[in-house]
């Protein structure tokens, strides 16, 4: 399904040094290039290092259809596994929002769920958290990169770099939609669980009653809430999470991306997808709220929620999403980016200014 992006990621800005550059045919003997031929390692004009073809440990070429399997991959490790391993704390954040009486803060969350339910009663939901964020994961990542090579491609080198903001947050939006399809019916499960004392204990428990009670619009009355939860969020996961690598390496970090180890670059990656997640769980709280509420009630509109809430109401359990979200974020590019590590997937360095622009510049 990828093979029409293949020759759109051969061109695209973002894939250098990983690819190998194609000389024109019929250049004149002699007449210089700003790339190597085929085959062939030499400088680059304007750059301090050698273009590379495809790294010997590469895998798969960059923008291929395993280019792109592997990244899904990549995103269903990264996704699944962060979002079960926090199913406590997603939990009690969960009841905070659906019933601040009970719950009154993070702590007596911990303690009022433990004491009716016992240690076991943290771990409700986390089989639809599994397979929920585990699809979502593949399509989020995946879409990302087939997005992010097509769009640079439609507005060409010169404005891809110079829009590349945009390209993330076009790139995203577009591949949450995907996503949050995947995810909905998994995630209205979940919060039934985790939120109706007595409804169901299991996630094959659950996916009757709600059948039986609501039918199919049970699992997605919950989808356009959930897609303005997580479009804004994945936006500011992707597009922050770029800029702010781009500024590590240029600001912070002492040396150059090619001349740090990959165990330093995984840190980097660390720090920026932290910094990332505090951003995103502020912009996409309201929703996680409005969403909470929506699959706990039965009947209920997001518009009849957003009434009942109020502003502020909207604001609950804003602490413990950001330090969820903020070390999911972490964790998850962490997870993936190791993952294109271990598997041999090519991790092109952040964009650099083309020599064309470059040219443009010094002329003025």
């Amino acid at each position: 399904m990828f093979s029409s992006f293949f020759q759109a990621a051969k061109n695209s800005p973002f894939k250098t040094p990983f690819s190998q550059a194609q000389c024109d045919e019929g250049k004149a003997v002699g007449q210089s290039s700003a790339y190597p031929a085929v085959g062939q390692s030499g400088p680059v004009v304007g750059r301090e290092i050698a273009a590379a073809a495809a790294a010997s440990t590469d895998s798969c070429e960059f923008g291929s259809n395993k280019y792109f399997a592997l990244c899904g991959i990549g995103g269903i490790l990264s996704c699944g596994t962060t979002h079960t391993f926090v199913v406590p704390l997603d939990l009690v954040k969960c009841r905070l929002q659906v019933d601040p009486a009970k719950y009154k803060n993070l702590v007596h969350g911990f303690k009022v769920t433990v004491a009716e339910e016992g240690a076991v009663g943290l771990a409700k939901g986390w089989f639809p958290t599994l397979i929920g964020y585990s699809l979502q994961g593949l399509c989020k990542f995946g879409f990302y990169e087939v997005f992010k090579i097509k769009y640079a491609d439609i507005l060409g080198e010169e404005n891809a770099y110079l829009y590349r903001t945009y390209i993330y947050l076009a790139a995203s939006a577009s591949a949450e939609v995907f996503a949050d399809i995947a995810l909905a019916p998994f995630e209205a499960a979940k919060v039934k669980i985790q939120t109706v004392p007595g409804y169901a204990n299991t996630f094959r428990e659950a996916v009757p009653k709600m059948l039986s009670e609501e039918g199919i619009g049970a699992f997605y009355k919950g989808l356009v809430p959930l897609w303005m939860r997580q479009i804004p969020y994945t936006m500011m996961k992707f597009a922050c999470f770029e800029r702010t690598v781009e500024l590590l390496y240029k600001y912070v970090v002492p040396k150059p991306r090619t001349e740090c180890s990959k165990g330093e670059q995984l840190i980097v990656t660390f720090a920026a997808g932290y910094i990332a997640g505090v951003f995103c769980a502020v912009v996409s709280h309201p929703a996680d709220v409005v969403v909470s509420k929506l699959n706990q009630s039965k009947g209920a509109s997001a518009g009849s929620v957003v009434k009942s809430l109020g502003f502020m109401g909207m604001w609950n359990g804003l602490t413990p999403r950001i330090i969820m979200i903020g070390t999911l974020t972490a964790l998850q590019w962490f997870i993936y980016d190791g993952v294109k590590v271990a598997l041999g997937i090519p991790r092109p360095p952040p964009p650099e200014m083309p020599a064309s622009l470059k040219a443009k510049e010094k002329n003025k």
